[in-house]
Order: C-alpha cells, then structure tokens, then sequence
C-alpha cells in the first residue's frame, strides 16, 4: 500500500525532525517564571493534566519524578501513547443539540454506578509523591464518585488502603500474581474481599521485568522480577480460587481480546503498561481500532476498559467512540497526587469538565450513544 508507506515516511520524519516534549507548550513555562525549583505552583491555577506533570516535574526530586515518567528502552512506545490521539482526527459534527451532553457522563463499570467513564488506574508507589501516599487517591476518588483500582505495590497496603475509603465507596485491586504460589496469591485476593475490593484486575503484560534505562540510572526501577508463566490454564485456575471477577490488564491484540470472551473473562483491559515494558508495543489506541476492525463484537461480548497516553478530554472521547466502555488514567493523577486529595480532585474535576467540552465540540449529544463515525480511524489507501 503506496500511501501507507509514505504516511509513516513522512511521520517519521516529522517525529525526527523535532524533539518529543512530555507536557505540550501551553504556556505554562511563562506565566510560572518565577516559580522556583522546588516550589508547587499554586493548585488552582492549573488548567488541564499535562499542568500536574510540569509542576510535580519542578517540584519532586528527580529520582522520585523519574520513577513516575520513566518507560521502557528508548522510550517509543511511552512516546507514541501521548502522540497517537493525534493521528487519528476526531470528525466533529454541527447542528446537533449538546446542551445536555454533561449529564451523560455517568456510567456503569462491572455493574457499579460511577459518576464519569474514567477512573484511576494502578499505579505504584504514591509515597514517592507526598508522604500521605495513595490517600489522596482513594479520598479523592470518594469525593467525585469513580472508580479508583490500587496498585498491588502500592506505598499503603492494601487494608491501610481501605481504611481510607468512603463507606459505600467501590475500588478494584490490581495484582501481579506468581503462577508458582497459589499460597500468596490467595492471600492477596482474601485481603482485597476483605478491603472490600469488588474485582481484581490481574495485569497480565509484565511476565518479567522492563527494561526501564532511565529508572536505572536513579535506581528508581522495581524490584528484579522473575520470568513467569502466565497462561490461559493459569486464568482458569485463577477463578477457583476466588469469587471476585479477575479482569485482564494488557491484553494487546485482537486475538488476546477474543480468547478473554472465549475463556469468560469480564472485562479486557487493554494496556501496554505505560510503554514501560517492552518498547514497540502498540498504544492501546491501535488496539482498539485493531478490535474494531476485525471483531467489532468483542464491544458487546464483554466490557473493553484502556488507558495509555490519555491527557485530554479528547483522548477519552476518541476510545469512547471506538467502544471502550471505561478510561484508565494512572500518571497525571499521581502527579495530582503531589497535592494531595484536594490536588486530585481538581484534576479530576478539570477532566470531567474537558470530556463534556471535547463531546460537545465534536457534536456528541449523548456519550452513551456515541459510535465509531466521530473519529477517522480507518484506513483508506487503495492498493497499488
């Protein structure tokens, strides 16, 4: 296909003819100018997530940021989970009355009531950003009614965690699980029922350890993982020895999301764990468009979540539109966290408020309704 291999000669280029920039310039270098290194700019004069990046950047000490922004090997795919929203055009439509677009934000995860189709993802070690660790996660989380899911490496452990919550809160709890010892991982699915955790969500995409450069120059990586052997014998296994739903994080392919409806699974989660893994991996984006192209079905045989380079409302309108049900957003908000609850609430509150303006703008009347037509995600070229 001719214009396939132009368009990715041209983007290429145009990706090495300009350096990559973690936070777009929205000016946020030159109205806080005189903020000195080490001090938090104020909170409520942040306007978007990429503004929590910039100040915990200039805020935190460098091992601690790193340990947050680091990716796998040069960095690609960290790189091309931000870039790839942008590469895939929204098709906005007028005329269309979106007056009451922000009353369709709610919706419903694994059956519970949420407030947006967004949520807090796993991610570890919220210690390294305020010493209250993941407290301002789950407060916050309480406060704007959605979904938070702790990390299994969480700062907290997980009852520390729960102590924490809203009385009719709901979290799910994420797990690395050893395929080797049933006796620890039955311990961690006692102590997340008894944290009232309502699933587990079982990340799938780490079978060993990443190679993460930039976390090893400030010794900022995890602990040295083992190879494991995490197969659909071992999911299988897995449900005998819990009631709570196993959800699968990383699943990265068309296939992976066909064999999860064909085992049972309740929801895919697909991720490529931030692109600190295995670098080259596909965004989530691409997945989805993969799912959609070849088995629009899975959409409706299970639950679709995705997370992955999600900055802007716009972003979480496009995997909306594709058929994810729920958005995971892990960085900005451990960024966020840098503030604490309050910190984590704006910006929780700044996205909610960027999805409905992104809807509306794109002509979304109603998010429950939207479909695959607001966004340019197929391939039009002719064949040679």
């Amino acid at each position: 296909m001719r214009c396939t291999l132009i368009s990715l000669s041209l983007l290429s280029g145009t990706l090495a003819a300009r350096p990559f920039l973690d936070e777009p310039d929205t000016g946020f270098d030159m109205f806080f100018s005189n903020l000195a290194t080490g001090q938090l700019a104020p909170l409520d004069q942040l306007v978007g997530l990429p503004d929590f990046e910039a100040a915990a950047k200039r805020y935190l000490p460098i091992a601690n940021y790193t340990y947050y922004r680091n990716g796998a090997a040069g960095e690609w795919s960290f790189r091309n989970n931000l870039e790839v929203f942008y590469r895939y055009p929204l098709r906005p439509r007028t005329m269309v009355d979106t007056s009451n677009v922000q009353s369709t934000l709610p919706t419903t995860i694994l059956g519970y009531n949420f407030s947006a189709p967004f949520f807090i993802t796993s991610a570890a070690r919220a210690g390294l950003g305020n010493p209250a660790a993941e407290r301002g996660l789950v407060e916050a989380a309480a406060a704007e009614n959605i979904l938070y899911v702790p990390s299994l490496y969480a700062t907290l452990s997980i009852p520390e965690i729960a102590s924490y919550k809203a009385p009719s809160q709901v979290t799910f709890q994420q797990a690395y699980l050893d395929p080797s010892n049933d006796t620890a991982t039955k311990l961690v699915f006692d102590q997340a029922k008894a944290a009232g955790s309502k699933a587990i969500v079982f990340t799938v995409d780490a079978p060993a350890e990443g190679n993460r450069q930039r976390a090893d120059r400030y010794d900022a990586s995890e602990a040295v993982l083992p190879f494991t052997a995490i197969t659909w014998d071992y999911y299988d296994h897995l449900k005998t020895l819990t009631d709570l739903p196993i959800i699968l994080k990383g699943i990265q392919t068309v296939e992976e999301a066909q064999a999860a409806v064909a085992h049972g699974v309740p929801a895919v989660y697909l991720s490529n764990h931030g692109g600190r893994q295995v670098d080259g991996s596909r965004s989530p984006l691409e997945v989805a468009i993969e799912i959609r192209a070849q088995a629009p079905e899975v959409f409706t045989q299970t639950e679709v979540y995705a997370d992955g380079g999600v900055r802007y409302g716009g972003d979480v309108v496009k995997l909306l539109a594709l058929g994810v049900r729920a958005v995971g957003i892990g960085r900005p908000f451990m960024y966020a966290n840098v503030y604490g609850t309050e910190g984590v609430t704006r910006a929780v509150q700044l996205l909610k408020r960027e999805v409905a303006l992104d809807a509306a703008n794109a002509g979304v009347a109603d998010l429950k309704n939207i479909d695959p037509s607001y966004v340019i995600w197929k391939q039009s070229c002719a064949l040679d």
